[in-house]
Order: C-alpha cells, then structure tokens, then sequence
C-alpha cells in the first residue's frame, strides 16, 4: 500500500496508513493509535466508527444510491426538512451539494441570481475579509482572503473587493476600545465600489483554519447585517466549518443573534461519513429567483443523492439522540479552561475558541505582538511533536497577521471527546510548546 500512483496534496517519502477509526482514534497498520483532536479537518463531529451510521449506509445502499434529478427520493426531502427546522429565520429553502467550496460557490451564484430576477443586473461582486477561507473552487478562492492559497492561480480569481478581517488581539484601529471599524470598513468598500455592483458579503461567523477560533465582538455581525441592508447586499453565511454544533450551538451566527441571507455548510453535516454538503436560502430568494420561471441554472452530479442523503439524516439523528452539541459546548468550555495557563509561555500571544473551535497563536514577543519569521516554522515545529505524543492537531494556514507572516494551532476534536481526552489533548499541546520555547531559548 504505497500509494505511488496517488497526486498527492503534500509530498512525502513515507505516509502514514490508517487501517480502522474508533471515537475519537485513529488506529494504523502498525499498531499505533492517534487521539483525532482536528476531527479530520473539523469534519468528524460524532467520532469515528460509528455503527448506527454504518447501517444507515447500508440500508439505504440497498434500496437506491443514485436518482437523476428528474425524481425526489424520502431521504433528501427529509433532511431538507431536518435543516430548515435547525436553521434560524426564514432559512427554509436548502440545495444539496457534495462539499463546502461548491457550497460556497453556489451562494455566490444564488446571489447574483437574486439580484437579476430583482432588476438589479449591476450587483455581481462578492465581498469578504482578508484571511478569509471560503473554498478552493475559483469563485470561493476568489471569495477567499488567504494570500498564500490565492497567489499561484492569482491569473483567473474574479476581482472581488476584500476589508480588513475582525481580528481584535491585531486590529489596527482599536487600542483602548472596541469602535467597530473593521466593521465599518464594509461600507467604505460598498461605496467605493458602487453599491450597485454589489451582490453579497461573505463571512465565516468564528474562523477555522485561517485564525482558529477567532470569535469577534459581540456587535460585530449586526453591524455588519446593517450595513448589508442599506445597500440591498445579501449576507452570506460560511457555516462549513462551524454549522451543525462545532461552536455549541447548531449553527454559529446564533452567538450573535442575526441572521442571513444564505448559508453555506457542509462538514458537520455528515460527519465525514460521505461527502455532502448544503446551500440554505431564505423563502425570500427563493421566491424571487422562482417568481418568473422553473428553473435555476446550477447543480452538480451528486447534489441531494439519496445515500448521502440518509447517511447525512442518520448523522443529525444520531447527534440529537446523544445531546452533542450541548456536549460540545461543555467539552469546548473545559478545553478552553485547560488551555488558557500557555498564556504564561513566553511564545502564546493569544488562546481563544467557541465550543470545540480552539486556537492557539504564536508570538515571537508578547509586548509586541510580532510574529515569528515565516522560515522559523513554529507551527510545524508544535504540530510535529504534538503528533509525537499521539495526538492528532491542524496546523494553521500561513498568514494570519498578513497574509505572509504568522503561526497558530486549531484544535478541534469531535464532539464526543471526554474529560480524559480533553486532557490528553491539553498535555500534548502544553509539553510540545514547552519544548519549542526551550529549544527557541524562550523558556
């Protein structure tokens, strides 16, 4: 099982295999066992092996895994039921798709779509923060705000305007207090551009792997929802990390009582067990983009499947018969708790996270708050000797402070996670930035 004939993501010249996953372990061909503490990129909400969703999966292979989409089958119209009672506000209306970029790509086009069939035929930019992630497909890539992901196919992004991220431990504009102005610069950039060349504003509501955890300020989103509707700009929700539970609460603009326009989310949905994912309009848009014709020109193959589908509603049944996500937010609250001591480590300049969205920044001086040089690699450096103590973490994505510069942790495990693994986690984490502080002469 070498994998010679596989393109790989990252190149390596040895990879490590995984043989069976169980709750939160992953266990390898060798006999070693890992504790998945990033839920395999914030995806595994109910743990790993899960044998109600094994049968769900078989039950319903055994009846029919693919339609066209001339037909309806019970389970994609159940889980669209099962959404819409979840989502907040009018968020009724739900399109199935197999991941988060196509998720948040179709946003983007539901958008547009809205403003055509409402006579405004200008409004087709998308707005987003800088260090933003939305997706790797081009028009989510050009959603996006991560400078390094965007540099190499820079050539054919859509030019989409970008505001500075809410990032309160490095705003540029508040010392003393809260003003808001990050928030503010949306509608410096609406009115820059022409608020008539403006379809939409896409946030994450805490951030995943461009600065984990990152939670902005409570005032923060409604004053983004204000400005949206004094420009006729639809919000966007980025639910793809954070929908489902992962923040303690089933979708994570819920924290700060506004809701969107549309929302994208895909990884908690399934839990890792297939792929599959969901666009969420409001009846609104709905009715707009359906008031003077049939269709919606837009879909992909594998969108609503019906074995994604029952996989995905066994997930959602399995999650509410087990109380996870209360148990998430009680499990996040602990980690967090046992994290906050590296605030003393010489290197931690900032520990922060909504339920089990936790992040941890590295500063190459506290009073500062200057970041490592890029070619120190403090990131792979905890990350590395955090796997060597069998724990499993993600490294941040490079850039955080400014699109170059800037290292940090996600630590995300799934929702089933107990008391002991929290504490196994926290161990790791704490020893191996011991270890990088003392060999960086920190400590």
């Amino acid at each position: 099982m070498a994998g010679d004939r596989l393109f790989h993501r990252v190149r390596k010249d040895r990879w490590l295999h995984v043989t069976r996953g169980e709750g939160c372990w992953l266990y390898g061909d060798d006999g070693r066992a890992w504790l998945d503490a990033c839920a395999g990129v914030h995806v595994v909400s109910i743990g790993h092996g899960v044998p109600e969703i094994a049968e769900a999966m078989q039950a319903q292979a055994r009846k029919v895994a693919f339609t066209y989409s001339r037909f309806l089958t019970e389970p994609q119209v159940d889980l669209a039921d099962r959404i819409a009672a979840l989502t907040p506000g009018d968020l009724n209306r739900v399109f199935f798709v197999s991941g988060g970029s196509e998720a948040t790509e179709s946003a983007m086009k539901i958008a547009r779509k809205y403003h055509l069939e409402t006579g405004n035929p200008g409004k087709h930019k998308v707005v987003s923060r800088w260090q933003s992630w939305h997706g790797n497909t081009v028009g989510a890539l050009s959603m996006s705000g991560r400078s390094p992901w965007r540099r190499d196919y820079a050539p054919y992004l859509l030019d989409f305007p970008h505001i500075r991220p809410c990032y309160p431990y490095r705003c540029p504009y508040c010392r003393d207090e809260c003003a808001l102005t990050c928030a503010e610069d949306l509608e410096r950039v609406i009115l820059q551009e022409g608020a008539e060349t403006i379809a939409a504003f896409i946030a994450e509501p805490i951030l995943g792997t461009s600065c984990a955890g990152l939670t902005p300020p409570p005032d923060y989103f409604r004053t983004i929802r204000e400005i949206c509707d004094r420009h006729d700009v639809l919000m966007i929700a980025d639910e793809v990390v954070t929908g489902f539970g992962r923040t303690g609460v089933d979708f994570g603009f819920q924290h700060f009582d506004v809701v969107p326009d549309i929302l994208a989310t895909g990884k908690g949905l399934s839990s890792g067990y297939t792929p599959i994912a969901a666009t969420v309009v409001s009846d609104g848009i709905y009715d707009a983009i359906y008031e003077r014709q049939d269709h919606y020109v837009h879909g992909h193959t594998y969108g609503g499947n019906p074995l994604s589908c029952a996989v995905a509603l066994a997930v959602q049944d399995y999650v509410a018969a087990h109380d996870l996500v209360d148990r998430c937010r009680r499990m996040g609250d602990l980690m967090l708790e046992r994290l906050e001591p590296l605030l003393d480590n010489p290197i931690v300049g900032a520990v922060r996270g909504k339920g089990l969205l936790t992040g941890v920044e590295f500063v190459a001086d506290k009073q500062t708050r200057e970041p490592f040089p890029t070619e120190r690699g403090i990131t792979a450096a905890v990350v590395d000797r955090v796997f060597d103590r069998g724990v499993l973490i993600m490294p941040g994505a490079p850039g955080l402070v400014d699109g170059v510069r800037g290292d940090h942790i996600a630590i995300s495990p799934p929702f089933t996670v107990d008391e002991d693994e929290v504490e196994t986690t926290v161990r790791a984490v704490t020893e191996a930035v011991e270890e990088t502080a003392r060999e960086l002469g920190a400590a």
